[in-house]
């Protein structure tokens, strides 16, 4: 305590940072042990990653799939095991917007308003509900803001050396650090605190990031620049249907519409105020990456949520001022009620809270539609829903028909999946069911390659047998993957045992790269 009191945080502001902090942590802790529905797809991959540590991989850099290791080594690999340290990562998330907020002078009037803002933003909700990079990502975001901040008060230049780490632990997590990188960048020459520039610390604090990020360049530069490959691929083909104007409008949605004054306040605190223009570095840095975003053309709405952050604690400053007037002071209650209230409403649209059949009606009551990003067709549920529907139930009907070979067959079979989803259902879930090795053309599952070429008999699924025939002589339905509330196109998919290849493995498997 006498510590963070020399850093100037009040203790009364303190005990209510820290308390909203909690509240965070609880709502997805108690998720993730009562609730949650299934696994999710990228989960599954995720821990494949895990088995097969790399300094890199197609679509991702390598520090949270070393987080994952380490979390399932200490925890294990229950739903609520894989997800405490997202949860974890969530609340400081929270702690570390207040301590913005204690940078910007805030009263607690202020720090109420961004954190109910913050914990009932439904992107955050769900970034940090499963176990990906996005939960530290937003993390990454909300310490780098505060250390900014601490820079601008302060002037103490031996914060760009823990500035450098973090922004090299960021990279190490996900590239779109790089954006905060460009903003700071931008920030330090259009304000006054270009005067850093005239000292070796800012350019140490790039190299030291530059350093810690140096293992995935180089994991890139020695694998042909897959990740680069993957960003083009996902631009042209998964993500083509997305518009500048969804960027846009997306914000509204994915933050929640009652959140919507705060953070537009936010923005106008950094630009329009006398106490937000000291902190204009911190709007330019926001203004940057959604420029970057924008100009992109195609990119979707959820990657300007880590600079969301930011921006409620600048909404919320707003919210204070407000409050300060004599005929405006009942919005000191009404403010944060109205918040409360309406996020509380929205918490399962967001957090996987409620039981499916309730959730569906909760939907339906609520005039929902079932969501995507990506093009898909959908049923009943959205599809960050869909994605933990039905998994098990894979792998379980594929080990059925594995058995269900003879002994001799068995020994020669091995799996093929058409995406990461399919394949890491498999590789996760053999220990609990008889099922061989799975080989899957997607992403890193390809650099892991085709296995044993004497496996002669293939179990595969994903693609129509019209498909298979192309390269076997001998097509044989075997089952078909029946699953409740999976999402359409991994439901009704039938499993073909397919015999007699007719291909060189090795010619066609530099064909069938799929990264995307």
């Amino acid at each position: 305590m006498e510590r963070v009191m020399r850093c100037g945080i009040r203790s009364r502001l303190l005990v209510i940072i820290a308390g909203f902090s909690v509240i965070e942590l609880l709502l997805h802790l108690y998720t993730n042990m009562f609730a949650g529905y299934g696994i999710f797809r990228d989960e599954l991959y995720y821990i494949a990653c895990s088995k097969r540590l790399a300094l890199g991989y197609v679509d991702q850099p390598p520090l949270s799939i070393y987080i994952l290791t380490f979390s399932r080594f200490l925890f294990g690999d229950s739903i609520f095991a894989i997800r405490f340290l997202p949860a974890v990562a969530s609340a400081f998330t929270v702690f570390f917007t207040g301590l913005t907020l204690n940078e910007l002078k805030a009263n607690t009037v202020a720090v109420v308003a961004a954190s109910l803002s913050l914990i009932f933003s439904p992107i955050f909700l769900g970034m940090c509900t499963i176990f990906s990079m996005n939960a530290f990502d937003c993390l990454a975001w909300s310490a780098l803001f505060y250390l900014t901040a601490r820079l601008i008060n302060t002037d103490n230049p031996k914060l760009w050396i823990a500035i450098g780490l973090l922004m090299g632990l960021g990279l190490l997590n996900k590239i779109d650090i790089s954006w905060f990188c460009a903003g700071l960048l931008i920030g330090l020459l259009l304000t006054s605190q270009r005067k850093h520039l005239a000292t070796f610390w800012p350019y140490l604090s790039g190299l030291i990031a530059l350093l810690v990020f140096l293992p995935y360049i180089i994991w890139n530069a020695t694998h042909n620049f897959a990740d680069l490959e993957f960003i083009r691929n996902a631009s042209a083909l998964k993500y083509a249907s997305v518009t500048r104007l969804d960027l846009i409008t997306g914000q509204i949605l994915e933050n929640g519409p009652l959140t919507l004054p705060v953070w537009v306040a936010g923005i106008y605190f950094y630009f329009f105020t006398g106490i937000g223009n000291k902190f204009r570095l911190i709007g330019l840095i926001f203004l940057t990456t959604f420029l970057i975003l924008f100009l992109n053309g195609h990119s979707k709405p959820e990657y300007l949520s880590p600079t969301i952050t930011v921006l409620f604690a600048g909404g919320g400053m707003m919210v204070e001022k407000l409050t300060e007037m004599r005929y405006a002071r009942w919005t000191r209650t009404a403010v944060p009620v109205f918040l409360l209230v309406g996020g509380i409403i929205g918490v399962p649209a967001a957090l996987p809270i409620l039981p499916v059949d309730t959730y569906i009606k909760y939907e339906k009551a609520m005039g929902l539609r079932p969501s995507t990003p990506e093009a898909h067709h959908l049923e009943e549920l959205p599809q960050f829903y869909a994605d933990m529907f039905g998994w098990e139930n894979m792998a379980r009907s594929v080990s059925n028909v594995y058995t269900s070979l003879p002994v001799d067959e068995q020994k020669r079979a091995i799996v093929f999946a058409i995406n990461y989803g399919e394949a890491g259902a498999i590789d996760f879930f053999k220990n609990k069911y008889p099922l061989p090795n799975v080989i899957c053309p997607h992403n890193n599952f390809w650099y892991w390659g085709y296995g044993d070429t004497t496996k002669d008999i293939v179990i595969a699924f994903g693609a129509s047998r019209e498909d298979f025939l192309k390269s076997f002589s001998s097509v044989t339905p075997a089952a078909t993957i029946q699953s409740e509330y999976a999402i359409p196109y991994e439901n009704n998919l039938p499993v073909f045992i397919c015999r007699g290849i007719r291909v060189d493995i090795k010619e066609v498997w530099s064909k069938i790269k799929f990264f995307i």
